[in-house]
């Protein structure tokens, strides 16, 4: 059964046209945290930030690659969820299925705050909290609407993202080289006070703090499962990670440093704001903070499309309540989405009510999801890939590369970067929280087992 088939099957419809699936690819790997949180990374590291988020970018990139081969040879609903299912058993499917959803649903409540705080500050006679319950009620609706609703939405909120980032290298090039009207050449600033400035160790600090940062690029593998051509979109998607990565991450962070003196930039407002101050365009810090807005938007957005997605592909196994698998006529999952939603309003609440300790503690207890996702998806492609060979190769359209030894690299890689939160003091919480949070759902996987075996 092809997947357009299945999708259908599913109650799902297949809606999502190529240039969602490719915008969604192209903007699901910028999120806020580079035009604001790029400038902390700078001067944890210094201008060796730029190696930081190179590595952390390879390990995306090859744990990218694993998943693109799977997702390829098996395109599935439910992604990287099935095929942990498959390959390592259904503690790992159900396990990190409810973790990833749950991941998602802190985030929608984060993104919806951070939206919230930069609207009032253009409208400040209305309360932040209006703004955060208003965003979420509006992508929700977006949401509901139809899986085609949200692909529009997304491309058009992932296409300002791209473009200002688009924009900012063709121009920051131009100021780097001197070429640029009142620009001097300024590469070298690159190298100030040395490239490992603040040592060597910092550059594996700073992967920790950037590894978070790219967590999203899988989303495709989820959508995709909606499009006519899954394959052909999960193809092209993976097969351009590497050059994603490499533009506007590392091409980015790198201009950043070279534009200005690494201890320069700033770390409360965003770095690209002051950067695009420099090159002289008026209204720099407005317009940098509109695109904030819509890089929040953009994370919102998928990020309730792709809780509601796990959670209707949770239940096909008996772990998620039956009636999430209900559609509209229009092939949404509507009460998955109004399940997500709900307790994205929740968080959201409780970031004005209790932020430090409920809010802390939703946000926090998910943060180091990302890394048991990459090592997961390392470990199912070390299990299938043989399987694969041996039963089916001609599925094998898109293959890692090095197989089988830079799949083990990778997942050796991902487990010492989850080893080496436990020494950053500000990653050490989410790392236990996050551990919590592993063992309880591991837990209620083991009761919800040994009920059935009872049954």
């Amino acid at each position: 059964m092809d997947q357009t088939t299945r999708a259908s099957v599913e109650g799902l419809r297949p809606t999502l046209r190529q240039r969602h699936v490719r915008m969604i690819a192209l903007g699901g790997i910028i999120g806020a945290s580079l035009f604001i949180g790029s400038g902390a990374v700078i001067h944890t590291v210094g201008p060796a930030a730029v190696l930081s988020y190179a590595l952390g970018g390879l390990l995306v990139v090859l744990v990218m690659r694993m998943l693109g081969e799977l997702a390829v040879a098996s395109p599935s609903l439910g992604s990287f969820m099935e095929y942990a299912r498959e390959a390592l058993g259904g503690w790992a499917g159900f396990t990190i299925g409810w973790l990833y959803w749950y991941f998602w649903v802190g985030v929608i409540a984060f993104e919806a705050v951070a939206g919230a705080e930069i609207l009032v500050r253009w409208i400040p006679v209305v309360p932040q909290w209006v703004f955060s319950l208003g965003l979420m009620l509006l992508l929700t609706l977006t949401n509901l609407v139809s899986a085609r609703s949200f692909g529009e939405t997304e491309f058009w909120l992932a296409s300002i993202k791209v473009a200002t980032i688009v924009i900012f290298l063709a121009v920051g090039v131009l100021f780097v080289l001197g070429l640029w009207p009142g620009a001097s050449f300024s590469a070298g600033n690159l190298g100030r006070d040395g490239f490992f400035a603040n040592g060597g160790f910092s550059v594996i600090h700073g992967v920790v703090i950037v590894i978070f940062s790219y967590f999203g690029t899988e989303i495709v593998t989820i959508a995709a499962a909606e499009s006519s051509e899954p394959e052909k979109a999960v193809a092209k998607a993976t097969a351009t990670t590497v050059w994603r990565v490499i533009v506007f991450y590392v091409g980015s962070v790198a201009l950043l440093v070279m534009i200005t003196p690494w201890r320069d930039v700033p770390t409360e407002t965003s770095p690209f704001a002051a950067a695009f101050g420099k090159f002289g365009i008026p209204a720099a810090e407005t317009i940098v903070s509109a695109v904030v807005l819509t890089a929040a938007l953009s994370v919102l957005n998928s990020g309730l499309y792709t809780a509601s997605r796990m959670l209707f592909a949770l239940r096909r196994h008996g772990w998620a309540p039956r009636w999430v698998a209900h559609t509209s006529r229009r092939g949404v999952p509507w009460q998955a989405i109004l399940l997500s939603t709900v307790v994205g309003y929740v968080a959201v609440v409780m970031s004005y009510v209790s932020p430090d300790t409920i809010f802390y503690f939703i946000i926090n207890s998910a943060g180091a999801v990302a890394l048991f996702v990459y090592a997961i998806i390392a470990g199912s492609q070390l299990r299938m890939r043989g399987r694969l060979e041996r039963e089916a190769p001609e599925r094998l359209k898109l293959r890692m590369w090095g197989y089988p030894w830079l799949s083990w690299l990778t997942l050796i890689a991902t487990l010492v970067v989850v080893v080496s939160m436990a020494f950053v003091a500000e990653a050490r919480s989410q790392l236990l929280l996050s551990v919590l949070s592993l063992v309880v759902f591991l837990g209620i996987y083991l009761v919800l087992r040994a009920k059935r075996a009872r049954a």
